[in-house]
């Protein structure tokens, strides 16, 4: 892009943090849920030149949306959608139910409450999971009554079980609204609900599924990635949306996907380059490194 880039990375305990030590400067900031977070960074923002924030975990992304327009008046452009998508994003069955709406196959869904009124007019197994969980924690498959728990200590649904192989697809959406760019990969094995090994495939089915699901979520905006099963008997069924980078998102980016470079661009105020030029069968195979201090 010809233009310097120096990248700031902040963490509860920044010099526990990798990437705060791979980062050119680092700095300690509360956790998200704590009320100083936000005047936390915009301090930091103003007194720094901070052109663009890139929030990398679920928890952040509702704070940072409701206080988009406060940093955009420091100049900081803040990657993340409106505060009605992360409200969407964040609770699996109101997903769901949007997707439904607007056209998007989806899994038969209820919340753990609604199953047990009807009980009887499903099919098993089924999947049991946290309203509002990440990285696969609390996912079970379920095979019988008896394998359902009495209690749980969080609000859960349930799903219909699909089969097939499982994809995650990223896509990019401008601030104009408009998709301008999805890339499929199957999820050849997972770890912990992040990819470890994957593959980019063109499947014009799944760039279809990205635009409605795009148009459906109000306010859309840079980096996004979904899950979907392409289920042998349903065909593809939406499971759920993450509106950051994914933590496949390399991938992508090697494939051609020029996401990264068009956040940067929008912070900037530069035109977006294309990201729809990418490779078919670019594989990924990752592998866990350490960083010494």
């Amino acid at each position: 892009m010809g233009a310097p880039i120096e990248v700031h990375a902040c963490d509860l305990h920044p010099d526990m943090s990798a990437a705060c030590t791979l980062a050119d400067t680092h700095f300690a900031a509360p956790r998200c849920t704590d009320e100083d977070y936000i005047p936390t960074l915009l301090s930091y923002a103003q007194q720094n030149d901070i052109s663009l924030i890139v929030p990398t975990i679920d928890t952040e992304l509702q704070p940072l949306a409701a206080s988009r327009e406060e940093f955009a008046a420091l100049g900081t452009y803040v990657h993340v959608s409106s505060e009605q998508t992360i409200d969407i994003v964040r609770d699996k069955k109101r997903t769901m139910d949007v997707l439904a709406t607007a056209g998007v196959p989806v899994p038969r869904t209820a919340t753990l409450e609604q199953f047990r009124l009807s009980q009887d007019k499903w099919d098993w197994p089924l999947f049991v999971k946290p309203v509002a969980g990440s990285a696969s924690r609390g996912i079970a498959m379920i095979n019988c009554m008896d394998e359902l728990q009495d209690r749980y200590p969080e609000r859960m649904l349930v799903q219909e079980a699909l089969g097939g192989d499982e994809y995650t697809v990223n896509l990019f959406v401008g601030e104009d609204g408009i998709m301008h760019g999805a890339i499929p990969h199957l999820r050849m094995s997972v770890r912990a609900g992040e990819v470890e090994k994957g593959r980019t495939v063109r499947r014009p089915e799944f760039e279809i599924i990205a635009r409605r699901l795009a148009e459906a979520l109000p306010g859309a905006r840079g980096v996004l990635c979904f899950q979907l099963f392409d289920d042998p008997r349903l065909g593809p069924r939406v499971i759920e949306i993450n509106a950051r980078f994914g933590g496949g998102y390399p991938l992508a980016d090697q494939a051609g996907a020029h996401f990264a470079e068009n956040v940067l661009r929008t912070a900037m105020g530069l035109p977006l380059v294309r990201c729809d030029m990418w490779h078919d069968g670019v594989t990924m195979l990752r592998y866990d490194n350490a960083v010494f201090v």
